[in-house]
């Protein structure tokens, strides 16, 4: 049984590899990814966290699943608010052959997996890149949205200007120039690309400011509370998700589906739909597109098979 750190996982999941390796999971034949589980878990201090477990396997292969915790509170004890673990196991013979640390392996699967959504809904002529928030997936959304488009600009905005400050010092490390900007509703407007990576609970991101063209990514919701765009982005672009099943329980999706702002028919398709093909991806050069991912453990899976080798 190997076992592997967020710093080996870092190692062994480069962009261009980690793209590849989610595009092939998601049309792969016998790739499965049933219904996650989420579990509300005191956390001993009178506030609620979260545990999730995320199964998947490539049948007659390989078997893993993810189970993450998510504290809200732990920023105060400079904490990442979501870890992780990834177990794994022989898909032919049920043997544990592997377990790793999966901090690194989601914010990198994550990002990767707005990447690859990007390929198919940014314009190919997307210049100018706005990275809201502040947290571990603030770097990781820049480099990996840099490895399919060449930006000119890439912005980072967050409530805490040090901690904006501390991302664009980190893309900085891995040779990526980036600005910080305190204006958010100016660079929302001035953006090409919109990748948001809060944990925010009312929305951010103004459709009305978005200009033609314009790319958003949502990534940072992951449950019926929480929202980083507003109902004019989801009028005004065309909607695509990750899975269809994992994307209408986070609340950019789940809340414009209760309020009747947005059906299940107005969904353009899902993540595996559009490497497929069946769905063109962007079909206008002034086309506002939106993707919201909410994970699903096909691109953990795929991270981890690429780390095993």
């Amino acid at each position: 049984m190997r076992f592997f750190t967020d710093a080996d996982i870092g190692a062994a999941l480069p962009w261009p590899a980690l793209i590849e390796a989610i595009e092939q999971i998601m049309v792969e034949p016998g790739a499965t990814s049933p219904a996650r589980t989420l579990h509300t878990v005191p956390d001993g201090n009178g506030n609620d966290a979260s545990f999730l477990l995320k199964p998947g396997w490539v049948a007659g292969e390989l078997i893993g699943v993810k189970a993450v915790t998510v504290f809200p509170d732990n920023g105060a004890q400079e904490l990442p608010m979501v870890q992780a673990g990834v177990l794994l196991f022989d898909g032919t013979t049920g043997s544990l052959v592997g377990a790793c640390e999966a901090n690194v392996l989601t914010t990198r699967r994550t990002a990767a997996a707005s990447a690859v959504a990007a390929k198919r809904l940014a314009r190919p002529d997307a210049r100018t890149l706005l990275v809201v928030g502040s947290g571990a997936l603030a770097p990781m959304a820049a480099q990996a949205h840099a490895a399919v488009r060449d930006f000119d600009s890439i912005r980072v905005w967050g409530r805490d200007r040090a901690k904006a400050a501390a991302v664009v010092d980190a893309l900085a490390a891995e040779g990526l120039s980036a600005d910080v900007v305190t204006d958010l509703d100016a660079a929302v407007a001035d953006a090409d690309v919109i990748s948001c990576v809060t944990g925010a609970t009312q929305p951010i991101v103004r459709g009305a400011l978005l200009r033609e063209g314009t790319h958003v990514d949502l990534i940072g919701g992951f449950n019926r509370a929480m929202r980083e765009a507003d109902d004019d982005v989801v009028r005004r672009a065309s909607v695509f998700v990750d899975t269809y099943d994992d994307a209408v329980i986070a609340g950019d999706i789940a809340q414009p589906l209760e309020s009747g702002v947005l059906t299940r028919a107005d969904l353009a398709a899902d993540l595996a739909e559009l490497v497929a093909g069946t769905h063109p991806g962007r079909t206008r050069n002034d086309e506002i597109t939106m993707f919201k991912s909410a994970g699903t453990a096909l691109e953990d899976l795929a991270a981890a098979r690429l780390a095993l080798g």
